[in-house]
């Protein structure tokens, strides 16, 4: 019996149990759907990388891209940034040798970028002048000046534009080419006094050997009539490259015709079609030159006794005016002297003096004491070593012989004397070469107000003055400083002011 209810009992706890696990079984497989479908929905990992302004988000296993996250303010409204839902994953950060360094304030910068570009349009002058005062090297700045100085200019602020390029020659910065540049525009500009500056300190910066700077020179002070130092900016030019500079000479030629050395002139011309045969207003100048004030070389000895005699005649002649220059005859000289002639010249261009002057004398010599392009000459090498007392009778001899042909003479003893304190016949000279030159040289004007207010003649010199600015006004030179002289004079002459 004991054994019977054992087994009855056993029999009940197995079937609960049986009943129980399949319950539980039962259970387990209606949630098992639900589950499986939970372990397929976590959020793929995705990666990110920059497209423009915004950011670019791929799946990581197809690589499609995602909808953009615009990070940037470039947009008149940035587009809404979307916060991830709770099922998305963060994206996996990048690996740490393909890290950026933040920038800082993005949004900013690529405002500040187009506000720059927007300013540049509507205003250079001011875009260019915060580039200046951000410029990297004392070069770019000089750089960014000259092209202030350009758009100042051309927006017809020309006051504004000079003192820009001013302010570059007064710098202590070593910059030869922008100098060069600085003084090419002072000159388009009509500033005489700041191109001189500004190409002098281009040269002195490169020790004298800049021969550009130095023609550029010539020219500004060929227009201005400073005639000498003109002479000494195309010879030096010349000398830094051989004589072999067409347009140092060509501009040399100018010269030498403008101061009625046409013999010297062709020469000059000639070496510059011989440098650059495509140099067409070298080649001009020869065909329109004819044979006024050229030296002839005559072989046949006969024929050059009779010719030299004739010549010397007509050289002891008074002067005669400047409107019979075109009548006189070509100067001749036997191919002896002739040599001796241009070997004085090649010395005194080489700086070579005291050849120079021996040549000379021997073409004098051989031409009874007198000839006319030889006694010039000469009388110049001496004034450049300050032999003044040995170089004034040779000009008055060449004034009183052939005046006409050679007024620049005029200047030259006009400058002795003033040099000697004679001012009254420094006067009466220079007045001779205003008179030969006319409006060809306005500096014989400047020269002639100068000794004349020395000499206490304020009215004499005012009207000299009031001449000097009415001309280079005309030309379209800087009247700033000479505008003040006239003032001046004025009210020393008492004057009412205009």
């Amino acid at each position: 019996m004991s054994i019977r209810k054992t087994l009855f009992a056993l029999a009940i706890v197995s079937t609960l149990t049986f009943t129980f696990a399949f319950a539980q079984h039962t259970s387990t497989k209606r949630k098992q759907p639900s589950q499986v479908k939970r372990k397929t929905a976590p959020a793929t990992p995705t990666r990110s990388r920059r497209v423009g302004g915004a950011t670019e988000t791929a799946d990581a296993q197809t690589g499609a891209p995602k909808p953009a996250t615009v990070t940037s303010s470039a947009t008149a409204e940035p587009s809404p940034i979307n916060s991830p839902s709770p099922s998305e994953s963060p994206a996996p950060a990048p690996a740490a040798a393909e890290t950026k360094p933040t920038e800082k304030s993005p949004a900013k910068t690529a405002t500040t970028a187009s506000e720059t570009r927007s300013q540049a349009v509507s205003d250079p002058i001011t875009a260019l002048r915060a580039q200046i005062d951000a410029a990297a090297t004392p070069q770019d700045r000089i750089r960014l000046q000259l092209k202030l100085a350009e758009e100042l200019s051309g927006n017809g602020k020309k006051t504004e534009a000079a003192a820009e390029l001013r302010a570059i020659t007064g710098s202590d910065v070593f910059d030869p080419q922008g100098l060069y540049n600085t003084g090419n525009a002072l000159a388009r500009l009509g500033d005489t006094e700041g191109a001189v500056n500004a190409y002098r300190k281009a040269i002195e910066q490169r020790k004298g050997g800049y021969s550009r700077a130095l023609n550029n020179l010539g020219v500004v002070l060929l227009r201005v009539g400073r005639w000498d130092e003109a002479e000494d900016a195309f010879l030096s030019a010349l000398r830094v490259e051989n004589f072999h500079y067409a347009e140092a000479s060509y501009n040399l030629g100018r010269l030498y015709a403008t101061r009625g050395q046409m013999d010297l002139a062709v020469r000059e011309w000639r070496r510059a079609v011989t440098v650059d045969p495509d140099h067409a207003a070298a080649a001009q100048s020869l065909a329109r030159s004819g044979n006024e004030g050229r030296i002839t070389v005559e072989q046949a000895r006969g024929v050059l006794k009779n010719t030299s005699a004739s010549t010397a005649a007509a050289e002891r002649q008074p002067a005669k005016s400047s409107s019979s220059r075109a009548s006189e005859k070509p100067l001749v000289l036997d191919p002896t002297s002739f040599g001796y002639l241009q070997r004085a010249r090649n010395a005194s261009e080489r700086g070579n003096k005291t050849e120079a002057i021996d040549n000379y004398q021997r073409v004098i010599a051989r031409q009874d004491g007198y000839f006319g392009p030889a006694n010039l000459e000469l009388s110049y090498v001496l004034i450049g070593l300050k032999r003044n007392n040995e170089a004034l009778p040779r000009l008055l001899e060449v004034v009183n012989r052939e005046g006409s042909r050679y007024p620049i003479g005029y200047y030259h003893i006009a400058r002795i004397y003033e040099g000697k304190g004679e001012l009254k016949l420094a006067e009466d000279a220079f007045t001779q070469a205003v008179a030969a030159y006319g409006t060809k040289n306005s500096q014989f004007l400047l020269d002639l107000s100068r000794v004349r207010e020395k000499q206490g003649n304020f009215k004499g010199a005012l009207e000299a003055m009031e001449q000097y600015v009415a001309l280079v006004k005309k030309e379209g030179q800087d009247i700033t400083w000479s505008e003040e002289r006239v003032i001046a004079l004025r009210q020393k002459a008492g004057t009412p002011l205009r």
